[in-house]
């Protein structure tokens, strides 16, 4: 088995388990740990970043926080 049968597997998998996939994505728990994630980098970025990046920051996680999990902003 090559990488391309392992590339095309992963591709199967996706395509056939789209809706699943989305599912788990807008779920509850998922909501949850990438709350948390996302909390625990902003927070990390802005103890070494410079404090005038520190609303920047904040918009990225919120960003990101949009993408993921059943809490849309």
């Amino acid at each position: 088995m090559g990488i391309d049968d392992i590339v095309n597997q992963g591709k199967e998998f996706l395509d056939d388990n789209k809706d699943k996939i989305q599912d788990a994505l807008s779920s509850d728990q998922a909501e949850q740990v990438s709350d948390n994630v996302l909390d625990a980098a902003a927070e990390f970025v802005k103890k070494v970043a410079p404090d005038s990046v520190d609303q920047h920051v904040d918009g990225v996680r919120d960003n990101l926080d949009g993408m993921v999990g059943n809490d849309k902003a």
